[in-house]
């Protein structure tokens, strides 16, 4: 083999030297490109993101607000007011010949709601006309006795028997009258014994129920499954509350309720306690309290489900969701959004714990804005920041 053919492959080996030393200095004379900083800075007890982090997944916040109260909220439903309801029976059996009236109708106490033929209504009108009849000719004959008397015809035993028996028809005619004056009904007219016997209203109000039908046979004795009408004034309901043994105290009459119902989302109606049960249901371990409810546009109607709203507990202090506040090293703390990508640590010192508030009576005020969300992974950064610190302020002892 020649020298020159020796010398080829080193020559070779020499280019691809220099080649890779010349690429080798031309990427050291690159530089690279800088890489944004997204981390936080701590400095004490505060946590700064920087300008360039534009959101903050995970941490959410809530304005610090003066007072708070806790709301209790039992079930209950509307009833008709019992003092201002009837139910109308009849007193007597017979048929219905007439229905004068019909559900929704507005009547007068008095008012005739439907007309029946009863021979039981007809003896009372019958025994009312004999009352009469034997109380007309009772003051006849002491009218006579006492002439024949201040004649001295008759003695005056016979005179005071007189006076005897008039007494004794007045009564029977003002026992008879009462009992149909009783049922709303006047004694019988020149007509004679007529047995229509009128069913009337005794209160004014508003017809809502009516169970009676022409031709039915109606019997005091056996009274129907319902009212023949119920008449009621509306402008008035009840609620029954179901209220619990530990919430007892917070009812005594005259205390102002708040009452929400399905049928009219988002609007609150006035009640007012009026009477609390003397007893505990010992089923459900309950108590019922009733409340009078005005309802004068009629919009809330009976038997509709209410729920009963009223303070149950309140404070004065600063009031900050409960999950706002944690604890670390048996001290309780809270995160204070100082500026848009600025927070604070916190020390607090709580006060009332109501259901989802608590309230702070130190360390926050009001208006600032309260970490809600995300609040244990802000405590992460500062806790690995001060042991980072800590560490390096141990190595330059």
């Amino acid at each position: 083999m020649s020298s020159s053919s020796a010398a080829l492959p080193a020559r070779i080996s020499a280019l691809l030297a220099m080649s890779l030393c010349a690429l080798a200095l031309a990427a050291c004379g690159k530089s690279e490109a800088p890489r944004a900083d997204d981390d936080p800075r701590v400095s004490g007890n505060t946590i700064q993101f920087p300008a360039s982090v534009k959101t903050l997944p995970g941490i959410a916040g809530e304005a610090a607000t003066t007072g708070g109260e806790r709301m209790l909220s039992l079930p209950g439903r509307l009833v008709w007011n019992e003092d201002k309801t009837v139910r109308v029976a009849t007193p007597f059996a017979g048929r219905v010949t007439e229905v004068l009236v019909q559900p929704g109708a507005t009547v007068k106490a008095g008012q005739p709601l439907a007309m029946l033929t009863s021979p039981d209504f007809g003896v009372a009108q019958a025994d009312a006309r004999k009352a009469a009849a034997d109380s007309a000719v009772a003051a006849k004959a002491l009218a006579r006795q006492r002439e024949l008397y201040g004649a001295g015809i008759i003695a005056q035993k016979e005179l005071e028997q007189a006076q005897a028996d008039a007494a004794r028809a007045a009564a029977d005619l003002q026992r008879t009258r009462a009992a149909l004056s009783q049922y709303g009904a006047a004694a019988a007219g020149p007509d004679g014994v007529n047995q229509r016997f009128a069913l009337r209203s005794p209160i004014d109000g508003l017809v809502v129920e009516r169970n009676i039908n022409l031709g039915m046979e109606l019997r005091p004795d056996q009274p129907p499954a319902a009212p023949l009408f119920l008449v009621t004034d509306p402008t008035t309901l009840w609620a029954q509350v179901d209220a619990g043994e530990a919430d007892l105290k917070l009812f005594k009459p005259g205390v102002d309720v708040q009452l929400t119902t399905a049928a009219w989302p988002g609007e609150t109606f006035a009640g007012t306690v009026v009477k609390i049960a003397d007893y505990v249901d010992p089923t459900a371990r309950s108590i019922k309290v009733r409340l009078s409810v005005p309802n004068p546009e009629r919009r809330l109607k009976a038997e509709m489900f209410v729920s009963a709203k009223l303070p149950a507990a309140s404070f004065k202090g600063i009031a900050v969701p409960s999950k706002a506040v944690f604890l670390a090293d048996n001290r309780n703390y809270v995160f204070v959004r100082t500026a848009p990508n600025t927070f604070e640590r916190r020390l607090v010192r709580v006060g009332v714990t109501l259901p989802g508030t608590t309230e702070l009576l130190e360390g926050v005020k009001d208006g600032e804005t309260v970490v809600s969300e995300g609040n244990l992974y802000l405590q992460d950064i500062l806790r690995d920041a001060t042991a980072v610190n800590a560490a390096r302020a141990a190595e330059k002892r």
